[in-house]
């Protein structure tokens, strides 16, 4: 349904700004006017997220979606006004009166049309898969069925709000290194098409018999000077068919696979997957989904496909009457440690807690991991791009004392 921008003057001949979703422009009018509102300017809303186009536009415009900080914000205003004791629709209403953001405005406008016309907060989200995920969508229904949906909504922010603060400190951590890569990177380029070239010239024109190092320098460079055309077709071209060969099933697997090899990867890995695991069963049970239906959730929002039979593999152990800890006890991607936790909770009959504390524990040491090594990465790029240099200049230097020999 298209979304309008409206300015409007109410009862008291008060300007108000706002978007309507309607049929047409007629419809918007007569929409507004049975509100009692005097419309003055109706304009077709140029950010329209509609459900049938939310997925194509994602796509194509990755830098306008909706962020999840966004997102985040938007829950924890709607908890807060729920909690004080506005209805759904009026929060809503609220809420949308104080985005920013044009994007989330639309989608809320639509929102509430859909409440207002007698649908859940859960049955309208559904038409939005690409702004809401699986577990925000069943965490609301089962806080609307229990009654506690200003509750669940403060979760879902205390969730979002984790995740981001958790990437933000990474992201700052990593972007140092990644620009001494990227500089690096350029200098050694330039050093090896343009400097060397000219230097190394000199010693090839004598036709003697040049040092190993000298002549390893020469044939890299002149095998950067000679493909580097073939060099920037073929880079973009492998990485658009390794990406579509990551889209599909198989390859997908075969990428898991080979990441959960890795030696440093897969730890973090199974640390990531034990915490994000624990975090979202956690959050369903608590919200008074059973624990199939919990499982099924998670594996629906599982990317690792590994993992994702993992679970599979759990779901269909416990449908058969076994607890969860003794179906993850065989499983290798989930450490130990949090198995032994997730028996304690069963045992004492505190399972959600205990994952909440199984979650928090392997954020924290997920955490401590990605910092440590990103503190790592610069001394470990200075000595590398050290040692290339000391290469280069090795390499240049070694024909000239040779030179100097011959003539003492």
């Amino acid at each position: 349904m298209p979304v309008y921008d409206y300015k409007a003057l109410d009862g008291q001949a008060k300007t108000i700004a706002g978007i309507v979703d309607a049929d047409s422009r007629l419809g918007a009018r007569q929409k507004l006017q049975g509100q009692g509102l005097f419309p003055v300017t109706i304009e077709e809303s140029r950010e329209i997220h509609t459900p049938q186009n939310m997925r194509r536009f994602k796509v194509f415009n990755p830098l306008r979606r909706i962020r999840p900080a966004e997102l985040g914000m938007m829950t924890r205003q709607l908890a807060t006004l729920m909690g004080a004791g506005f209805p759904l629709v009026s929060a809503l209403e609220a809420v949308i009166s104080q985005t920013e953001s044009a994007r989330l405005k639309t989608v809320l406008a639509q929102l509430r049309e859909k409440i207002v016309e007698g649908q859940s907060l859960a049955e309208a989200l559904q038409a939005y898969p690409g702004v809401f995920s699986a577990v925000y969508i069943n965490m609301i229904r089962a806080g609307e069925a229990s009654g506690t949906l200003e509750l669940v909504m403060e979760r879902l922010a205390d969730i979002s709000e984790k995740q981001e603060a958790m990437k933000s400190r990474i992201r700052a951590a990593m972007t140092y290194p990644i620009l001494m890569l990227l500089l690096g990177s350029a200098i050694l380029f330039f050093l090896m098409t343009h400097v060397v070239p000219n230097i190394t010239g000199i010693f090839t024109e004598m036709q003697r018999s040049l040092p190993t190092p000298t002549r390893i320098l020469i044939d890299i460079s002149n095998f950067l000077q000679n493909y580097l055309v073939i060099i920037i077709l073929v880079l973009p071209v492998l990485a658009i068919g390794l990406r579509q060969l990551h889209k599909t099933e198989k390859g997908r697997r075969v990428f898991d696979q080979a990441l959960f090899k890795l030696p440093v990867i897969s730890g973090i890995l199974k640390k990531l997957s034990a915490a994000r695991f624990a975090q979202m069963l956690g959050s369903l049970i608590e919200n008074g989904i059973p624990m199939l239906n919990a499982l099924q959730v998670v594996r629906g929002i599982t990317d690792n496909r590994l993992f994702g039979d993992a679970i599979d593999k759990a779901a269909d152990d416990v449908s058969k009457g076994q607890g969860l800890a003794q179906t993850l006890r065989g499983v290798e991607l989930i450490p130990p440690l949090a198995v032994q936790m997730i028996e304690v909770g069963e045992q004492s009959g505190e399972l959600e807690k205990m994952l909440a504390k199984v979650a928090d524990f392997y954020e924290r040491q997920l955490e401590d991991q990605l910092l440590g090594l990103t503190s790592l990465m610069e001394p470990l790029m200075i000595v590398v791009m050290g040692l290339i240099i000391g290469f280069i200049v090795l390499s240049i230097c070694l024909p000239i004392f040779e030179m100097n020999q011959l003539i003492i």
